[in-house]
């Protein structure tokens, strides 16, 4: 496994593993996979935000999931906020933290 995955802070991690289970299921396959392959997976597993944001698109019977992630150099993956689903589009407020948390993490 050449890729390594960290998260921003504890309360990120406790975010994402409080997922309902079937979408943490998905979650961790999904995460199986990037560090094997990286985080290039595209679709239906991850997809590019634009600018260095990427998505984890984890799904289960209880709904969808997002992890929304950005990578270093050095192979390392950083899960930046994790959050339940409950629209057709990303809101703009998680959007805007896990950007800001990007910016705090690449400085």
């Amino acid at each position: 496994m050449d890729w390594h995955v960290t998260f921003y802070n504890e309360k990120v991690e406790d975010e994402t593993f409080s997922f309902p289970k079937g979408i943490l299921a998905n979650l961790l396959h999904i995460i199986e996979m990037m560090l094997q392959f990286g985080p290039a997976l595209g679709k239906p597993y991850t997809e590019s935000l634009g600018k260095g944001l990427f998505e984890i698109r984890a799904k289960g019977k209880e709904g969808i999931g997002r992890s929304l992630f950005c990578t270093l150099k050095g192979k390392e993956i950083i899960i930046l906020h994790s959050f339940i689903k409950k629209t057709k589009k990303i809101p703009k407020k998680e959007l805007n933290l896990a950007r800001k948390r990007m910016k705090e993490v690449k400085s």
